[in-house]
């Protein structure tokens, strides 16, 4: 009787597995045109990611997914950008052209996006500056519901030379997509500390993607 029961079990739970997978779709965003002006400067990062070859794996996630940061405001530590404007950053504009991106203060700097209400987030896509190969340093991407980011932070993404566990990046037109694992919040933060090709600190289009928690 026990090893019919869980046989039982064991077939439950598969078919519940091929239920929730089969019910998942691939994460849809429009990508900018590829871009890439000026002779490639030779760059020596340690703990780089290896070269992507070909398009990026679909990103499965749960029907009704979208991107909650659209047209949503963004506040920075930097004060007023240097160039560009905050809104920028969530205007929905990807492309690599001037105009088209926010450069910040050198240094350690953040933006913070309010998706004004709490969110189980699946997936946050960022780019920095795709019309040229460089990378960022200290790259962290964190989520809580306080804004001060004080308490109770998860961080979803950290490749800074100072504790980050994850691999350093060549900056594409496709982004780079940070896996949230339904982390519940309301604030997200990207943080950089310049590049590889200057000291100062760039973002083009941040998107969280999720839903908005019951």
């Amino acid at each position: 009787m026990n090893k019919i029961i869980s046989q039982l079990t064991v077939a439950i739970l598969l078919a519940a597995s091929t239920a929730f997978a089969e019910d998942k779709v691939p994460l849809k965003t429009d990508l900018p045109k590829p871009l890439f002006v000026g002779t490639p400067v030779p760059i020596k990062v340690a703990n780089l990611e290896p070269q992507q070859k070909g398009k990026r794996p679909d990103f499965m996630v749960a029907p009704g997914t979208s991107n909650l940061a659209k047209g949503k405001k963004v506040t920075t530590s930097s004060g007023d950008p240097v160039v560009g404007t905050l809104d920028l950053i969530t205007d929905g504009d990807k492309e690599g052209d001037e105009g088209s991106w926010v450069e910040l203060d050198p240094g350690k700097q953040w933006v913070q996006v309010d998706l004004e209400k709490s969110a189980d987030i699946s997936a946050v896509l960022v780019w920095h500056f795709h019309s040229q190969e460089r990378v960022y340093f200290d790259v962290v991407v964190q989520i809580s519901d306080d804004p001060k980011f004080e308490k109770d932070v998860t961080t979803i993404f950290n490749d800074s030379a100072d504790g980050g566990k994850d691999l350093a990046y060549k900056e594409t037109y496709e982004g780079k997509l940070v896996d949230a694992k339904g982390t519940k919040g309301r604030y997200v933060r990207f943080s950089s500390k310049g590049n590889t090709t200057n000291k100062m600190n760039h973002y083009i289009e941040v998107e969280v993607f999720g839903k908005s928690a019951a």
